[in-house]
């Protein structure tokens, strides 16, 4: 005869024990803890829909192919009235501020990484590169105004441009450092394996291989630069024209929005909507874009 022990007969396997369903105090807990997480997911999500709605709503009917390609009509005149400049002299001063950032980012980037790691040197532009990350960006704006305005003796798209570069330097420098520090060491070992030198394995192995993390770091970048205002305020200034050359006073959708919100005539305030609208659309696009080339690699 024998005898099994009543723990013996409660004993249950292991699947059974998965299959079990949960005890009532661990399944209750659980969904208080998702109703808590969702509750506030939505809570923090609410300002950002609140603002889309608000921009959509006010900018989208104003939003014509003729708001986009005109010029800002006076006051009171009939006639074709958009931002055409302003979305031109954007695009101009971003691509000066990348033209000096990108490369000199990636070159930053690159000797934190690969050439100088944990030295001295290194440490120092890493601390300085994170400190230039959180400095206000009117500071910049006044610092660009007195190194380029003053210099130069007038407002410019040049020294928009270097007001932006400047924002944009330290992101593009710690991503490219990050992305590099993730390119796997024996990608590295085994291209010195190969015969080739410190110089090759660097830009032909370890940097194609971290272009996808700094591609993004770059779009993010351009996307802070692109919603910035006070550094254009003080730099590039305004103008209802087009942009006539480089050393002359330039439009941008930032400062438009600025301007056009403050102004006394519903026009005026409903054309910053409008151009809220396309700058919104412009940052959410190179956000995206830098996710898609995320996922994708």
């Amino acid at each position: 005869m024998t005898y099994h022990s009543p723990s013996f007969k409660q004993r249950r396997s292991p699947i059974e024990e998965l299959n079990s369903p949960l005890p009532i105090g661990r399944t209750v807990f659980t969904y208080a803890m998702n109703f808590v997480a969702f509750a506030f997911t939505g809570l923090a999500l609410l300002p950002l829909v609140a603002i889309l709605f608000s921009i959509l709503q006010q900018g989208l009917p104003q939003l014509k192919l003729e708001t986009l390609t005109s010029l800002p009509a006076p006051v009171g005149v009939e006639g074709p009235n958009g931002f055409g400049n302003a979305i031109l002299g954007t695009l101009i001063m971003i691509g000066i501020a990348s033209g000096i950032s990108i490369p000199f980012g990636m070159m930053t980037g690159i000797y934190l990484s690969e050439f100088g790691k944990d030295s001295k040197t290194a440490s120092a532009i890493r601390f300085i590169t994170t400190v230039l990350t959180g400095i206000p960006s009117v500071i910049i704006g006044v610092f660009a105004y007195a190194v380029v305005v003053v210099t130069k003796g007038g407002f410019s798209a040049l020294a928009g441009g270097f007001a932006l570069s400047i924002l944009m330097l330290p992101v593009v420098a710690l991503t490219a450092e990050e992305a590099l520090k993730l390119v796997p060491t024996p990608q590295r070992l085994a291209s010195a394996a190969l015969g080739a030198n410190r110089f090759q394995t660097t830009f032909k192995i370890a940097v194609s291989a971290a272009l996808p993390g700094v591609t993004t770091g770059i779009l993010l970048a351009v996307a802070r630069a692109a919603g910035e205002t006070a550094p254009l305020v003080f730099t590039a200034l305004f103008s209802d024209n087009w942009p006539d050359g480089l050393l002359n006073p330039t439009s941008s959708l930032s400062v438009l929005i600025y301007n056009y919100a403050n102004s006394p005539f519903p026009e005026q305030n409903a054309l910053a909507w409008t151009a809220s609208v396309v700058l919104v659309s412009l940052i959410l696009a190179l956000s995206v874009l830098s996710r898609m080339v995320t996922r994708r690699r």
